[in-house]
């Protein structure tokens, strides 16, 4: 894209979430300062970060290498050299300081009703700031309550890194599918059953698969977020919304997880060349409502997503008009997922009109 000038447009963040997604954000960014200038005419300015145990904000901007240098030596943003404030939580640094956006990375907290980043999120809205956020839990909890609230602001909100890693899934689905009526959505969002399950299928003990899934970063935590199939519902229930237009909550989601299968069924599953994936599927009945689910399933390779290897996800979109449209992602490392924040930041303030770079 061509900027006649050299215009340039400061854009000022606040980073809340500084684990696998915020610092590598941190890392893409400064990276690519100069293509963003050149490209895109913008400057990317971090006013703000917070992590568990504190925040740093400075008008002048935090330098994006140095905060990813202190999260990967395990220390905490609030040791940022004469700027830090240990202590701080998120929400106090949403309201101490000035900013056009607000990138939400924290983990996901169902448990805790998607706290505290739901209030950041509604925090920054009020305060006139767009949210750009890969955190499932807020879009679940109060998907049309956060709608309304950036449109009665005037601010944009953006999530395209909620479902399926790196892939643009919801970009597909709501932007390029205009016009259809979307009949079917099938989905492997998850990456962490898929690996486990084809471990288990090659005859891997419970607890080596899983201790082998968070050696390979795929596994966090107790496991169970992911295990249980949550994750993949908590996706499921942010595509029928946004793609379908459903109002579909998660406790809707019909949902088993990985430990409901047998090894033994795993293991004959691959002996009939067919795959266990947690296969999401939002579906509308001819009553106009929908059936929403995410089970452990066999796929075949007579399937969109039959083909998927451990370290990918899918996403199948059935519509009236399009026909059937697959996108498919290979996410070996988290990078895309941490790449879909500057990705939702360039639908903000860039023309999404088809232009030739130069």
């Amino acid at each position: 894209m061509f900027r006649p000038g050299g215009l340039m447009t400061d854009v000022r963040l606040l980073l809340v979430g500084l684990g696998n997604l915020g610092r590598r954000f941190c890392e893409i960014v400064a990276e690519r300062e100069a293509l963003l200038a050149e490209r895109y005419g913008l400057r990317l300015k971090l006013v703000g970060a917070a992590d568990s145990r504190g925040a740093a904000c400075d008008a002048s901007g935090l330098d994006m290498a140095t905060v990813a240098a202190i999260k990967r030596s395990g220390g905490t943003i609030g040791d940022y050299p004469g700027l830090g404030h240990p202590g701080w939580g998120a929400v106090d640094l949403v309201q101490a300081c000035e900013a056009d956006v607000l990138l939400e990375a924290s983990p996901v907290n169902l448990v805790q009703g998607a706290e505290p980043a739901l209030s950041c999120i509604r925090l920054a809205m009020r305060r006139r700031m767009h949210v750009v956020t890969p955190n499932k839990g807020p879009l679940v909890v109060a998907f049309r309550e956060l709608h309304e609230l950036a449109r009665s602001q005037g601010v944009s909100l953006r999530y395209d890194g909620t479902v399926a890693g790196g892939a643009p899934a919801l970009n597909v689905g709501c932007r390029d599918l205009r016009g259809a009526r979307v009949r079917l959505i099938e989905g492997v969002p998850n990456l962490t059953t898929g690996f486990v399950m084809d471990l288990l299928a090659d005859g891997v003990p419970w607890d080596e698969a899983t201790a082998m899934a968070r050696d390979a970063g795929v596994l966090e935590g107790d496991g169970a977020w992911d295990l249980e199939g949550w994750d993949a519902a908590a996706k499921l229930v942010i595509l029928a919304n946004a793609v379908m237009g459903a109002d579909a909550h998660i406790s809707d989601v019909v949902r088993a997880g990985v430990a409901s299968v047998p090894v033994s069924e795993l293991q004959a599953a691959r002996e009939r060349g067919e795959r266990y994936r947690q296969l999401v599927r939002a579906e509308e009945r001819p009553d106009g409502s929908w059936a929403l689910s995410a089970l452990p399933t066999p796929l075949g390779l007579d399937h969109a997503l039959g083909h998927l290897g451990s370290k990918q996800m899918g996403v199948v979109y059935t519509s009236d008009i399009y026909g059937a449209i697959t996108l498919v992602i290979d996410e070996r490392e988290p990078i895309p997922s941490a790449a879909t924040m500057l990705r939702d930041l360039l639908d903000i303030y860039v023309d999404d009109s088809l232009t030739l770079v130069i």
